[in-house]
């Protein structure tokens, strides 16, 4: 009796820890802020184009850009070539916090859950809007609870409290 009762403790235990996502930070030139979740996706504050090579060498397929072009830094046009000369999809998505737009949500729920774009490495300037979006992404497609997402994605990079609220209004919405 006391064994089967541990046998069943022991596998509720791997499969609770197994469905918990592990953030890891790690450094890379080039890139502020970067956290990845297992091998499904990285989100990352700003990221110079030199960096992508790196990108597509750790496997990632696609590179969805968060930032406007108004933004100080944002390379689009150079961010764009790199990421065609390593081989990477580039995947543009203009999100203005100041602005927020329900629509870039709705396409990025599109790019995000295309395979074809799987992993996917997310950024804007600082993470707070990547990790925003990923949020989004969990509660509404995954179908996660508001704490577990949200906890979540403060480790990706989510500070702004009013995105936090927007990604809450947003993953209801769908």
């Amino acid at each position: 009796m006391r064994r089967t009762f541990f046998a069943a403790v022991l596998a509720l235990t791997a499969t609770v820890a197994g469905a918990q996502s592990a953030v890891t930070k790690e450094t890379v030139p080039g890139i502020v802020n970067f956290s990845k979740v297992e091998t499904t996706v990285a989100c990352a504050g700003a990221t110079t184009p030199a960096a992508l090579a790196g990108i597509k060498s750790m496997g990632y397929k696609s590179v969805i850009n968060l930032r406007t072009a108004a933004e100080a830094g944002a390379e689009l046009d150079a961010e764009a070539a790199a990421a065609k000369a390593a081989g990477i999809n580039y995947i543009h998505l203009p999100f203005n916090n100041g602005a927020p737009d329900p629509a870039v949500v709705d396409r990025f729920l599109a790019v995000i859950t295309d395979k074809a774009n799987e992993p996917a490495f997310i950024h804007c300037a600082s993470a707070n809007r990547a990790a925003m979006m990923w949020m989004v992404k969990r509660i509404a497609i995954d179908k996660w609870d508001v704490d577990k997402a949200s906890e979540e994605a403060t480790a990706l990079g989510l500070t702004n409290a009013t995105l936090k609220a927007f990604a809450i209004e947003q993953a209801k919405r769908h």
